[in-house]
């Protein structure tokens, strides 16, 4: 380890910031746990990760953005959504680049009301195909969690042994 100083020093803030930011939509979550590990291939000496390793990672932290919708999806339609509100519920997440981090919550949730609505749904049902996208950002948002502790589970093992 102490070879490799600039290798932790750099690596493990980022990738304690990418746990934190499966939570709070502020960070890149699962993207900075992966960006940490980059950089732990970059500066390490040992040599001890392998592109393979990196490239399977990248694998997992796309999986967490194709989660972020499909769930997201699946919470509308649990909840009896139209696919207008899931529509509405894809095309909300993009108020993240609008309104900021609470975007990724209130986007969603308020675009699915407004499909519904859109496609002439009674207020009762708008409201819950709401709850519904709100229920898929909760289940994606223990998704990233799990990915990130696969992630960095994995990330030790390497490094370790």
């Amino acid at each position: 380890m102490e070879n490799n100083f600039a290798a932790y020093a750099v690596s493990l803030p980022m990738m304690i910031a990418g746990v934190a930011g499966s939570v709070f939509p502020a960070l890149p979550g699962v993207v900075l746990v992966w960006a940490g590990m980059l950089a732990f291939f970059l500066l390490d000496k040992n040599n001890e990760l392998s592109v393979t390793f990196l490239v399977i990672q990248a694998v997992l932290t796309l999986s967490s953005y194709a989660a972020d919708y499909l769930i997201t999806v699946w919470g509308i339609k649990r909840f009896g959504g139209s696919k207008a509100a899931a529509a509405g519920a894809v095309i909300g997440m993009l108020a993240v680049f609008v309104i900021g981090p609470f975007g990724i919550i209130l986007g969603p949730l308020a675009g699915a009301v407004a499909g519904e609505l859109l496609a002439g749904n009674q207020y009762r049902q708008a409201l819950k195909s709401g709850v519904g996208s709100f229920v898929g950002f909760l289940f994606t948002m223990i998704y990233r969690l799990a990915i990130c502790g696969i992630m960095l589970t994995c990330f030790a093992l390497e490094v370790i042994f």
